[in-house]
């Protein structure tokens, strides 16, 4: 099979869909690789390295897109990239379609099999493609966070850990995933007052095991999150139902409560954001206010540290991709439900019921349209 790989074109993305290793295997296995020029530059990886594991460097992205069978990308196919859409094509990539109802029609128009990262699901209902950007992304909400709060950045000039004798910073979290969790560790580590509220009441008690005295854990509820945001100096939105919108948790009313200055982070931006008050942001023009709260409302955050973050991302999607190469998407779905679980277009269908949903379309059962 031929295997494409892009460079990314998403505002300062700078990940990359596959590593040299991977093109390496890929090839010992009887596949070509074709990958873009520059397209692992930013994330310190040389063209010369994926020559040496013997993909071949093409020149632009038409070349990729139009010669591959099977494109790896990293964020979804940005609206410069739509001509390169055709029937018969597999794209794997995050595609966080629930959101972003014109791409969803062009991936049908074009009949573009979408197998989305987000989406693969394990029998065990773990998301291993999601977990790793999920694990950077909660621990830089918090860097972002502390950043921001501080005054030349239009923050309210707080230190998070504080001082002896100036009581930190107080963090609520929404969400207790792998995001909340990876967020309460950094914030814990800088001193912060850590509160974390979420609807599973076994999530809360495994993460009062791990933290005990350290975190402040609360029963979600619209009276809970309201009264705990009238104290927090920095928000972090860190709820996710797979391939759904994300539920808006925060509604513009419950700003006026929040103090001046103080700052939101929404990570579930991806999904459509889990505060009422989001929109999309990029990482060249991150922040907006909405009644005196700072937002940051940044779609891709991992790609600030892309190094980081296109090895913990390859390391979890290559399995999955050697997998589509070797048997072909149709074999691969029959081989793996996970894989299954994460196509989400598939010749002209919406095969993913939390995506239909979302943007009031119909769906077809992928078996009925395999």
């Amino acid at each position: 099979m031929i295997v494409g790989v892009p460079k990314e074109v998403k505002d300062q993305e700078a990940r990359v869909g596959l590593l040299p290793s991977g093109a390496k295997a890929l090839v010992e296995a009887g596949h070509q690789v074709l990958a873009q020029a520059g397209a692992g530059l930013e994330s310190s990886l040389p063209d010369q390295e994926y020559k040496d594991a013997g993909a071949t460097i093409v020149s632009t992205a038409a070349e990729v897109w139009n010669k591959s069978e099977l494109v790896v990308k990293v964020k979804e196919p940005q609206p410069s990239e739509y001509q390169f859409l055709r029937p018969g094509l597999t794209l794997f990539t995050y595609l966080h379609l629930a959101p972003l109802p014109e791409l969803t029609d062009k991936l049908l128009e074009s009949r573009v099999n979408g197998v989305a990262y987000e989406t693969i699901r394990e029998p065990d209902n773990s998301l291993p493609l999601l977990t790793p950007m999920s694990e950077v992304a909660g621990r830089m909400a918090v860097q972002v966070g502390a950043q921001y709060l501080e005054a030349p950045m239009g923050g309210r000039g707080i230190l998070l850990g504080g001082v002896p004798g100036v009581a930190p910073a107080t963090v609520v979290i929404l969400g207790g995933g792998v995001v909340g969790h990876n967020s309460a560790k950094m914030a814990v580590g800088l001193g912060a007052h850590v509160i974390i509220i979420d609807r599973n009441l076994n999530r809360l008690r495994e993460l009062d095991d791990i933290y005990s005295s350290q975190i402040v854990t609360l029963a979600s509820n619209d009276y809970t999150i309201r009264e705990s945001l009238r104290h927090a100096d920095l928000v972090i939105g860190a709820v996710l139902i797979p391939g759904a919108s994300a539920p808006r948790l925060v509604r513009r009313d419950m700003l006026s409560s929040m103090k001046k200055g103080s700052v939101m982070v929404d990570v579930a931006i991806d999904q459509g954001g889990c505060f009422e008050t989001s929109h999309a942001t990029t990482h060249t023009d991150p922040i907006y206010f909405v009644d005196g709260v700072l937002h940051y409302c940044v779609s891709n955050m991992p790609a600030a540290v892309p190094h980081t973050s296109t090895f913990a991302l390859n390391n979890a999607t290559f399995p999955y991709l050697l997998e589509l190469a070797n048997r072909g998407l149709q074999g691969a779905c029959r081989h793996s439900k996970a894989i299954c679980e994460g196509v989400n277009t598939y010749q002209g269908h919406v095969v993913y019921p939390a995506v239909a949903e979302s943007q009031g379309k119909q769906w077809k059962e992928l078996s009925a349209v395999l």
